[in-house]
């Protein structure tokens, strides 16, 4: 585990919390939410992923999963306008 997630279960437990943290969920849209595009890229490249719960990485993963699947729709469709050009 890193050390962010100790901390923070660590936190959790001397506070009598429950150790799931659902706090960043409501500090705005989330990464689960964000739509594909630049904005999503930049925030995933922000991320200090050692910092993250358990839970925020499986949706960092899941984000970045689909930022890649949205990118290789543009190169492939950048592709096929290269192969396949219309008339000029």
């Amino acid at each position: 585990m890193s050390p962010g997630v100790v901390d923070y279960l660590f936190r959790q437990l001397v506070t009598g919390k429950t150790s799931e943290d659902i706090q960043w969920e409501q500090e705005g849209i989330s990464l689960a939410a964000q739509p594909e595009g630049a904005e999503l890229a930049r925030r995933l490249s922000e991320t200090d992923i050692d910092a993250l719960t358990p839970v925020e990485l499986f949706h960092y993963v899941r984000a970045a999963q689909r930022l890649a699947a949205w990118a290789e729709g543009l190169r492939q469709a950048a592709v096929g306008r290269y192969c396949h050009p219309g008339p000029a």
